[in-house]
């Protein structure tokens, strides 16, 4: 099960989140050979038109278990401030048998700040 997060953007600025991923037992997770996705929507129904998509990485060496999210001052200056989003972060893999297994670490909602200064 995702960890839940409320996280808050000011607008206009540029963004970077920092996660450092553990397994159940405690340990770093090992991101090695995974990819990871991110979204934020204003509801979990909209279409791909009110989507806005993190640019990830994942940290090196891969074994620390550290992702970053990040959205450009161009993107956050386009969220609507009056409206609260919903975010969520998965992380994918194939297992030994080619299939992929997507499992969704984090998710949300995304609070924006408006900005007077532009």
């Amino acid at each position: 099960m995702a960890h839940y997060e409320d996280i808050t953007i000011d607008q206009g600025s540029d963004v970077s989140i920092e996660l450092h991923l553990v397994d159940v037992d405690g340990s770093k997770k090992d991101l090695t050979g995974f990819s990871a996705a991110a979204k934020m929507k204003i509801n979990y129904n909209s279409d791909s038109a009110d989507t806005t998509i993190f640019t990830t990485a994942i940290a090196s060496p891969a074994s620390a278990g550290i992702l970053t999210l990040n959205l450009t001052n161009s993107q956050t200056d386009l969220l609507n401030p009056r409206k609260k989003y919903v975010y969520d972060v998965e992380v994918s893999h194939n297992d030994s048998d080619s299939n992929t297994i997507i499992e969704r670490v984090l998710q949300g909602t995304v609070t924006v700040t408006p900005s007077v200064t532009k």
